[in-house]
């Protein structure tokens, strides 16, 4: 009896002992797991979503681009330089979003990060109204207001689905459907690199028979990045957008799209 009650206790610590390292091996997994992650975004890994696109034609020419095609889409909006909140625009959309504490919206709905975070400049003249979807770029001595975006996930696809921002200087807005050419390319991000890269992608529309100056470029594009600050600045995706009329992308897809190159 006693050599079997030996035998009981050592399975039961041996068995104890696995349990303790399953659960450790568990812990030590899920934690690897989330090194993984967090390495994978520091080298340009991207692990959020971004809104559905449909792409019309790609161009590998000495500025590559694509012609993008983008449905009806709802994000949050904020200025730089408020001086009613001592919060930059990315603190206060991250707020808004509880990625920061407390999600800064009415019901404190948690909202899923998404990509790109768009950065735009828009024109502001003292007793004249400017549209939101029709930026004007102008250097900051002109009285220029950049503003950033966070594009808000699919499930909300109207603007009364988003909750109330607490906070009165972010701001709900709808963004309509759109066709766009967009270049790619890494780095950190500065406003007079997205410009050069801006005026590149003008030249090689130019050169691809798409009638666009310099300054109705500089009037249009955004700025998109998809990488947190602490991702290698050579692993970033960048872009910039410039929206196209109806008859510039009609242009580009049938010189350049798949059905011209067959």
């Amino acid at each position: 009896a006693r050599f079997f009650n030996t035998i009981k206790l050592v399975l039961e610590r041996s068995a104890l002992l696995g349990r303790r390292r399953l659960i450790l091996f568990t812990k030590l997994a899920a934690q690897s797991t989330w090194v993984s992650d967090k390495m994978g975004t520091v080298f340009g890994k991207e692990s959020v979503a971004e809104p559905p696109y449909s792409v019309l034609m790609s161009r590998e020419v000495n500025t590559p681009y694509e012609v993008r095609k983008y449905g009806e889409r709802i994000a949050i909006e904020a200025a730089y330089g408020n001086s009613q909140d001592d919060g930059t625009p990315f603190m206060m959309l991250a707020r808004y979003i509880g990625v920061v504490g407390k999600p800064e919206n009415e019901g404190s709905e948690s909202i899923s990060m998404t990509a790109p975070v768009v950065i735009e400049r828009e024109q502001q003249q003292v007793g004249t109204s400017i549209s939101m979807t029709a930026p004007v770029v102008t250097s900051t001595d002109d009285g220029g207001v950049r503003k950033m975006q966070f594009i808000l996930p699919k499930e909300y696809d109207s603007v009364s689905k988003a909750p109330k921002p607490t906070n009165p200087n972010v701001h709900v807005k709808n963004l309509p459907a759109s066709v766009g050419v967009v270049h790619r390319f890494n780095g950190s991000f500065t406003e007079e690199r997205s410009r050069m890269m801006a005026t590149k992608l003008a030249q090689q529309l130019r050169d691809d028979g798409v009638e666009m100056s310099d300054d109705e470029v500089l009037g249009k594009f955004q700025f998109w990045g998809y990488n947190p600050p602490f991702t290698i600045p050579y692993f970033r995706r960048n872009e910039v957008w410039v929206p196209l009329s109806p008859r510039q992308s009609n242009h580009l897809v049938n010189s350049f799209g798949p059905e011209a190159m067959n």
